[in-house]
This record gives C-alpha cells, structure tokens and sequence, in this order.
C-alpha cells in the first residue's frame, strides 16, 4: 500500500512538472497580447522555466541526498504549487517570467529527487516498472500540457493553465507529507559550494547563451557566453576530483552502464524533442492547423507511450535496460523517417502514423534507461544521479528547442519561424516550400542526433539486476 501510494505522488510529480514545460506554448500568443508585452519578453515564460530546471537539478538531487530527498521532494511539491498560484494572479509579463522561475525551482526539486525516491522505495529488479508508470506521469502530463492549455486559454483564460496545479498539489502535498519517507541518509558532510557555485555558473552562462541564440541568431554576447560557460563547468569538473565531498561524485561515472545511460538521455532528448517542435511547425506555417489541432494529432503517440510504459518497463527489470532501450531510439528513427516523407499535401492520418511509432520508442526507452542509471549509481548517489539525468535532459529539451528555431530561420526569417513555431502565422506558395526544405533538414539533424544516442543506449554494456538484487538481499539476511 504505502509504495503503491508513494509511485502515485510520485507520478503526480512527473506529470506536473510535464504539464509546465509545455503548457505555455499554446498559450503564449494570448499572454502577449493580454499582458500588452511583445514576444521578445513574453517567450521568457517558456526559456526561463527551461533554464532554472537544466541548471539546478543536479544540485537539488545531491542536496537531496544529504539533507534528505523526502523532505525536498515535498517541498519542491509545495514551492511548485505556490509558484503555480503566483502565476495565475500575475499582472505583468515581469512578474509572470519571475513566477515561472519560483516554480520552475520547485520542478526542479521534484524532478531531481523523484528517481532517487523510487530506488529507495523499490528493489532494482522492480524499478524498470515504477519508472514506466512515471513515464505515464511525463506523457500524460506533456499531453495535457499541449490539449488542455490550449484548451483552458479558449474557454476560460490563460491564467487557469496556472490555477490547474493547485488542486493537484495540495492532495501530492498531503500524501507526500504522510507517505514518502527518508529510507536511508547520507552521513551528513560539508556541502560543495564552490563545485556548486562554479556549476551553476557554468550551466547558466551556457543555457542562457543558448536561449538567446534561439531569439537572435548568434552574436558575440551568446556565443561568448556559451563557450564561458564550457570552460567553467569544465574547471568544475578538474575542482570535484580534488575535493572530500563532491556535488558530482565523477569516480561514479567509471561505471561504464551508468556514464552512456545519462549520455544517452542527453542526445535522445535533444533528437526527439526537436522533431517535436518541427513537427509542430509543419503543421502550423505549412498546414495552417491551429495550434490546438496540430497538437491533437500528437496525441496518440503520448497515449501509446503512457499505455506501455510500465510493460516496457518490466521488461526492462527482465532483461536489463540496453536492448529494449536501444529499440525504443530505433523506433524514434523510424518515426523521422515517416515525417522525411511530408509533403505540403501528405494525408494527416501519416503524422498520426508517425506520432505512434514514436510512442512506442519512448515506451521502450524511457522506463529502462531511467533504471539502467539509478540501478548503477551508487547508493549514496541516488540524488545525484537521478539530478544529473535531468539536467542533462533538460538541457536536450533547451538544445532542441534552439536547434529548431535555428535551422527553421535559415529558410525564413527568424520572426516568421517565431510566429510559425506560436501559431500565428502561416506560410503559402514557394515560401512554404522553402520552408518543408528547412525542416526536413532539421529531421536529419535529428536523425544524426539520435543515431548518436542509440550506439550510445548499445554499448553501455550488458545488466544482470535480478542477480545483483538477490545477492544484495542475501547478505542483508547474512547480517540480520
């Protein structure tokens, strides 16, 4: 009873902090024009959110792990939900970018240590299934994010995109509050603030750079800031090898399992999250579909997702993580190759087609890469790792979101490809035609991407947790 309930909050977790990464973008024409701002600040309520949870999710998770990941998780619950509050009642586009950072922080203490609750909670021959059934939390949520955020600011108002969470964190407060309990903690030692202050730095000066780059094209300033921002975390990295209590326990990454699984979410992310966005355009600047639905015919790939993952993940508790893995980036291949086909009059029943195999790759690949890495970390790196495995998601979501933009403005002008990726514009004759060239070009960018990913996901060696499990269990008994 008490892990089923502890997987449910969990669940709720993932699906909220889902919801926000992408709730606002159907939203964002209205929040402009009802805040009487200009797209230039208003697509802040977007990178924001996006900066705050690729920069301090590895922090949080190894905070977590010595001050205790029950007590972040259920405050990240109830900063997100305030946060959430803030949102809804802002009355300024400053103040509503500045909210969006407070619960992005939130999301960001949910993110880092929900993966690290669950391999408290769960043995590892059973996590590949409690983190199918938080992979249901971040389809549904990004699914509901897209639908119901369009849906909410037609009927009611955008503000109620925001006034949803509240609801819903205030049962997750409650049941985390009584449910989610520190199993074990780390012996309490001296925080790493200066390998934290440097990896923060770091990550913000490349994050930053990057959005920027999305909204300007590249400069002096963002791409000074990006390769700073290099340099800086990579003397971070040269510091936490000489220090007692690291925030990034690199000696960790010698195991091979663990090292390519966080990399590979790294480039999956970035592949397929793009081919997201691209999709999205095509179906907007090239279609003429209103964002809601574009939206809808991306539907039933979430839904494909979120009705296996578990099965997926059980799989994955079976066999180890790498083959189901890397057939699930396959399957993401699979699904570019369909879109390469578009044409300005391909039948929609294709992008439904193609939204589908997609879904079973994400089915396939999520619930057993998540447990490949938190079945490898070491136990007192729970946090950390499940932290690191966000961040550099989080930074694949960001990648992609700027790699769309990118190549989308080299066939048009980068304020066309803005309107076109709002859906508030859309393009006719050669234009449009120039434009399917743009994104095809995208699509193999991405392709190339993913390709990385999954020799990545085939090469991380081969897993025997049940094994490892039962061994685990039998020297637990030996003591007792």
């Amino acid at each position: 009873m008490r892990r089923s309930t502890v997987l449910f909050v969990l669940v709720l977790g993932t699906m909220m902090a889902a919801i926000d990464s992408t709730v606002v973008l159907l939203a964002l024409p209205t929040i402009t024009t009802d805040l009487k701002t200009n797209l230039d600040l208003s697509i802040w309520t977007i990178l924001i959110y996006l900066l705050v949870v690729a920069v301090m999710t590895t922090q949080l998770g190894r905070i977590g792990d010595i001050l205790g990941r029950s007590r972040m998780y259920n405050l990240g619950f109830a900063i997100f939900t305030i946060g959430s509050a803030l949102c809804g009642v802002s009355a300024s586009i400053e103040a509503l970018v500045a909210f969006r950072g407070v619960q992005a922080f939130g999301a960001s203490m949910l993110q880092a240590n929900s993966g690290a609750i669950i391999a408290d909670t769960f043995p590892s021959n059973e996590r590949g299934r409690a983190y199918g059934y938080t992979s249901i939390g971040w389809n549904v949520g990004a699914t509901l994010g897209i639908v119901v955020g369009g849906v909410l600011t037609t009927l009611v108002g955008w503000r109620y995109i925001f006034f949803i969470n509240l609801p819903i964190g205030a049962v997750a407060i409650a049941l985390g509050l009584k449910y989610i309990k520190d199993v074990e903690r780390v012996k309490a030692g001296s925080l790493d603030v200066v390998g934290m202050s440097l990896l923060l730095a770091g990550l913000s000066m490349i994050t930053y750079g990057a959005s920027d780059v999305a909204g300007r094209g590249i400069n002096l300033l963002n791409g000074g800031l990006i390769i700073g921002g290099v340099i800086v975390v990579a003397l971070m990295l040269m510091y936490e090898t000489r220090v007692k209590n690291p925030i990034l326990d690199l000696r960790a990454f010698t195991n091979r399992v663990l090292a390519f699984s966080v990399l590979a979410s790294f480039f999956q992310s970035t592949g397929y999250l793009s081919v997201v966005f691209v999709v999205i355009m095509y179906l907007q600047g090239i279609r003429g579909l209103s964002p809601l639905n574009a939206s809808l015919l991306l539907v039933p790939g979430y839904v494909v997702a979120s009705s296996l993952g578990p099965f997926a993940g059980r799989l994955s508790d079976k066999i180890g993580a790498r083959i189901p893995a890397t057939l699930g980036i396959a399957m993401m291949m699979g699904a570019i190759l369909i879109y390469l086909g578009l044409t300005v009059n391909t039948p929609l029943y294709v992008i439904i087609l193609a939204s589908v195999v997609g879904g079973l790759g994400s089915a396939l690949f999520y619930p057993a890469n998540n447990s490949a890495v938190m079945a490898n970390a070491k136990k007192g790196f729970y946090g950390g790792a499940s932290g690191l495995l966000r961040t550099l998601a989080n930074l694949g979501t960001l990648t992609s979101y700027v790699l769309t933009i990118t190549v989308a403005s080299l066939s048009i002008p980068r304020y066309v490809a803005f309107e076109v990726f709002l859906g508030t514009s859309d393009l006719l004759g050669g234009v449009a035609q120039s434009f399917l060239v743009g994104i095809k070009s995208a699509l193999v960018i991405a392709l190339v991407v993913l390709a990385v990913g999954m020799a990545l996901s085939a090469f991380r060696g081969k897993e025997e947790r049940v094994k490892v499990e039962t061994s685990n269990q039998k020297g637990t008994n030996q003591r007792a």
